[in-house]
């Protein structure tokens, strides 16, 4: 079957260009110059096309299987209402964000976030069966590295689960996200309304498991990654030596560094700098951290990611092609786009090119404002 789209500014990979494409069975097979005078097809009537966004992190299902405090929303309709969210701003490939952990440091030793966290993947898995999700849902595994159970969790999981990543997560304050300890009791305190005696022994004990798994855990998950040829990413990278680590276990990113310093160095290694689109929405991290802007600016960030807000992806890809940034409009949907689809070797999306998946949006452009008006996944139209 064939389909056309017609008048149509295509943003390739360094160029846009004022065309037409053809689709047959669900991918790419034609790219034209030219106004295309034919009745037939879909005419874009300028609006610009663009590849299907790849979001490489999402916690938005959170919020729909947990919609209020002590509220557990059954985990197929919250998938659903999940994926109504991203693929109506544009997300046809997205990459769910998993935390397995019963670690200390997150508030799981009772067991509640393993639980949400095989919800949630139930939940995903049969709706896939039943064919009622729009986007394409594969799986980011959060490995928190302090969890003395972390890798038999991960062996649970099976072969058949599509993982496109894990990342090496250690909250333990004193370092990366939580350098300053000050800013650990604040937050714990905060959300979860400790005292100052229950802060001291969480962070004895959060100090303790850290010493006793994290070493282990990391080296473990990193031969696994290697074995099922999954990708990996750091996370919170704050030094020198935490990029340095990252690189030397096989990683492909660098996940929400929190330093330039560590953004840059990030960068020259060929790991990919992911940073969330929030951060450069508001014009800050919400945890007081390197900003997304400043890491534009350097020249160092390589994907954005829609964390919990999916509608920031496209919103902040468009950001960056206006002042004080100026992207170019290819390298900018490119972090929302082809790269994020390359650190997880998803080779067959993300740009516009002969033989690419037709995951496809229409956004028209008005005020600085994009405003999503079509979706298509694989040559069909799902929004």
């Amino acid at each position: 079957m064939n389909e056309i789209i017609r008048n149509a500014r295509i943003v390739l990979d360094d160029e846009v260009i004022v065309g037409n494409i053809t689709v047959t069975n669900g991918v790419i097979s034609n790219i034209a110059n030219g106004e295309l005078r034919t009745k037939s097809g879909v005419d874009f009537d300028g609006d610009y096309l663009l590849p299907g966004l790849v979001d490489i992190h999402s916690d938005n299902i959170e919020k729909h299987i947990s919609p209020r405090p002590n509220v557990t929303w059954p985990s197929t309709f919250a998938a659903m209402a999940h994926d109504a969210d991203v693929v109506g701003v544009g997300i046809t490939t997205i990459l769910d964000a998993i935390s397995l952990s019963n670690a200390i440091s997150l508030g799981g030793a009772d067991g509640s976030r393993t639980k949400l966290a095989r919800e949630i993947i139930d939940g995903i898995r049969v709706c896939q069966k039943a064919d009622a999700l729009k986007a394409e849902h594969l799986f980011h595994i959060r490995c928190e590295l302090t969890d003395v159970d972390m890798v038999d969790r991960i062996r649970q999981l099976g072969d058949d689960l599509p993982i496109s990543m894990f990342t090496l997560v250690d909250h333990t304050p004193g370092q990366r996200v939580f350098r300053d300890i000050g800013t650990w009791r604040n937050y714990r305190k905060k959300g979860r309304g400790l005292s100052d005696s229950e802060l001291d022994r969480l962070l004895d004990a959060e100090l303790d498991a850290q010493r006793r798994y994290a070493g282990p855990n990391r080296l473990a998950i990193a031969a696994i990654a290697r074995e099922r040829k999954i990708a990996l990413a750091g996370h919170d990278d704050s030094s020198v030596e935490d990029i340095n680590e990252a690189a030397a276990l096989g990683s492909s990113a660098s996940e929400f560094p929190t330093t330039i310093e560590a953004a840059r160095l990030a960068h020259s290694l060929g790991m990919k700098t992911i940073m969330g689109a929030p951060n450069l929405v508001r014009g800050k991290s919400h945890l007081g951290n390197v900003s997304a802007q400043e890491c534009a600016e350097k020249g160092v960030l390589d994907i954005l990611a829609s964390d919990y807000v999916p509608v920031s992806l496209l919103q902040a890809a468009f950001m960056l092609t206006s002042e004080p940034l100026g992207y170019a409009l290819p390298q900018a949907i490119a972090t929302v786009t082809s790269n994020p689809a390359s650190a997880c070797g998803l080779t067959d999306r993300g740009r516009i090119s002969i033989g690419s998946k037709a995951d496809l949006i229409r956004v028209r452009y008005t005020d600085g404002l994009p405003v999503l008006r079509c979706v298509w996944r694989s040559g069909v139209r799902v929004h």
